[in-house]
């Protein structure tokens, strides 16, 4: 995950959620190649390492071009970011605009065991 960058946790030991919102994410439907907007709400809590935003609106860009269901996109973003960043917990939310008169909320959540 060389693309998203981390940076030391400045207060390990003291539980605290951060929480990140992207109100432009963009994807496209995989079925008919039309662009998916979604709002992408990150929240977590760090334990060694935080994420760093740059890299992170970056890593959310990348998305822009790809073909992926809605389920599979906000799964994907969980398993990314908690590979970059290894969070005691984290829970990706993503808010998905209307299409044919139906929003859509997925919500993804990890534990560190």
């Amino acid at each position: 995950m060389e693309r998203l960058e981390t940076f030391p946790n400045p207060k390990i030991g003291r539980p605290y959620t951060i929480t990140h919102i992207n109100p432009e994410f963009t994807s496209m439907c995989p079925k008919t190649g039309l662009p998916d907007f979604a709002t992408i709400e990150v929240e977590y809590i760090p334990d060694q390492l935080c994420l760093e935003l740059k890299s992170l609106k970056y890593y959310f860009l990348e998305f822009r071009n790809k073909g992926i269901f809605y389920e599979a996109v906000t799964n994907l973003i969980l398993d990314e970011l908690v590979e970059a960043c290894q969070p005691q917990q984290m829970t990706i939310t993503a808010h998905w605009g209307a299409r044919g008169g139906i929003s859509s909320i997925i919500e993804a959540k990890y534990t560190k065991e």
